[in-house]
């Protein structure tokens, strides 16, 4: 039986009905919320069309006054482009006729120009145009548009107000233009209330929004705003990003998701139990002395079979890691190692779940954590992660390979590991309930950090590790293993005789982290 014998609930752990989450996209989008293209934008979109090199397809169809005007070519003809081309149906009959597709087949770019968006989708909307024009952004081209051709880009698309169906190129979200300069933030607001599961773009007049794979920036010589509705629990959020600026489209996309479902963080998290098996969770900076000795024995033994997972962001990864051979050094003799950035490998390829079937061991490698969630959270893998643990496994690991072992994922954000409390990144892959970990600890004078995240959510007890230095948590028992110190924040512990929210404890010391105490201490591990 799955997690049986755990007292923890399944949806603490992994929850399989999550929705899934966006993908970075494999061509870019150039999204302007109308006025002036200034040079900036129009050399971008070019660059990226592919220079002299470029196939443009330009649909003018949102034009109510002239879609044939010569300017709406004429901004890129002076580029030089191998082919220009208008592509404009008078009526629907016309677009779906099978040979109206064919300049978008070998286009490396589209450009739809502004007007009236309701025309787009009443002419192109779930036709062989749309899915023809999302193709170019599959193999690597981008398309761009300017006022209704960027309000176009969204699924749900917001016309005179209302909630219409547009294209489905930046899955995720809900775009509005004309931004600033037509006052429309209360009305983009009020869409996201209604469709909860997207975040908001507005884009400001004379600027444009520019994502490649996952990275928005900002371009242009306004502003572009993103946004969040509010929950039961979450205030609106709202960002502006100037010129230069930049935002992640998948750490956005989930915290709308997140927000939608709210149910984490829960108000009240299972405690922190590892019922069978045993977890390893070191803070970086070195490996302590005699802990991947313990690893292995933990799991079985020499012989028992071990999967290292590496926390890479690269797609592939050409050769053995090298922390592979470390095992083995160690003593291991039963070694295999998986990398994935694509979800439906984690539910479906043997190549990725076949070893973990077997799995005694797993260690996750450094890095950034936010890869190991892209890569396995609520998939298959990441359900046979947990029954490495339930049949008595072990599960280890560094750095990232440690924050990602707690509930609370700490430092997930894409951008950089500066911010503690990352929207969109919050949830790691569970194995211990109830606690968020944090690594590199008083290197980086992180306590103010951690303190910031249980004054926000106390009910988390918080895990600082230092370099060089580990926990071994059975049951609810963490003991600390190494040169440095462990930090346990306790929300709780702030009275007035006592306001320091943390207690800290070296080697040999044991923690009990349901009580929130420092328990008698057992033997360390060797």
């Amino acid at each position: 039986m799955l997690l049986g014998a755990c007292a923890c609930p399944l949806q603490a752990q992994f929850d399989p009905a999550a929705a899934v989450p966006v993908e970075r996209l494999g061509g870019a989008l150039l999204l302007h919320g109308g006025g002036g293209i200034n040079a900036e934008v129009r050399t971008r979109f070019m660059e990226l069309a592919g220079g002299a090199e470029a196939r443009i397809v330009v649909i003018p169809t949102a034009d109510p006054d002239d879609p044939l005007d010569d300017d709406h070519l004429g901004i890129w003809r002076d580029f030089g482009p191998r082919s220009l081309v208008r592509l404009h149906a008078t009526a629907r009959e016309e677009a779906v006729a099978p040979s109206f597709v064919d300049p978008l087949r070998e286009a490396t770019a589209v450009w739809i120009s502004g007007g009236r968006q309701s025309r787009l989708a009443q002419t192109y909307g779930d036709s062989p145009v749309e899915r023809a024009v999302i193709e170019v952004v599959r193999r690597g081209g981008i398309v761009g548009g300017s006022s209704a051709g960027a309000a176009i880009s969204s699924r749900v698309m917001l016309v005179r107000g209302e909630l219409r169906q547009g294209f489905d190129l930046l899955p995720g979200a809900i775009v509005d233009q004309h931004f600033l300069a037509r006052n429309r933030q209360g009305r983009l607001m009020e869409a996201l209330v209604t469709a909860r599961d997207r975040f908001g773009v507005g884009i400001d007049e004379n600027t444009a929004l520019l994502l490649r794979g996952r990275r928005l920036e900002v371009i242009g010589e306004s502003t572009v705003t993103v946004c969040l509705p509010p929950t039961s629990s979450r205030a609106a959020f709202t960002r502006e990003l100037k010129p230069g600026d930049f935002a992640d489209y998948v750490a956005l996309s989930r915290a709308a998701q997140e927000r939608s479902r709210e149910k984490f963080p829960p108000a009240a998290p299972a405690p922190p139990r590892v019922e069978n098996g045993a977890l390893i969770i070191v803070g970086g900076g070195g490996i302590p002395d005699g802990t991947l000795q313990r690893f292995i024995e933990l799991a079985g033994g020499p012989d028992a079979p071990l999967v290292y997972v590496p926390c890479e962001e690269r797609e592939m990864l050409i050769g053995e890691p090298d922390f592979v051979g470390v095992l083995r050094r160690a003593g291991a003799v039963n070694v295999q190692w998986i990398h994935t950035k694509d979800r439906r490998r984690a539910n479906e390829d043997e190549t990725v779940l076949g070893p973990l079937r077997s799995a005694k061991g797993i260690w996750f490698g450094g890095g950034r954590q936010w890869n190991l969630v892209d890569s396995y959270q609520n998939t298959r893998a990441h359900r046979l992660m947990h029954e490495v643990l339930e049949r008595g496994g072990v599960i280890g690991g560094s750095s990232a390979g440690a924050s990602i072992q707690g509930d609370y994922m700490p430092r997930g954000d894409p951008l950089g590991n500066r911010n503690i409390i990352a929207e969109g990144y919050e949830q790691g892959l569970g194995f211990l309930t109830g606690v968020a970990i944090d690594q590199h600890f008083s290197q980086r004078n992180r306590f103010g950090d951690m303190s910031e995240l249980i004054t926000k959510y106390p009910q988390y007890l918080g895990i600082g590790i230092d370099e060089a230095t580990a926990i071994v948590v059975q049951q609810h028992r963490a003991i600390v293993i190494g040169k440095g110190n462990v930090a346990f924040f306790d929300a709780g512990r702030r009275r007035l005789e006592n306001p320091t929210d943390y207690l800290s404890l070296s080697a040999g010391r044991t923690y009990d982290l349901i009580s929130r105490s420092v328990a008698a201490s057992a033997s360390p591990p060797p």
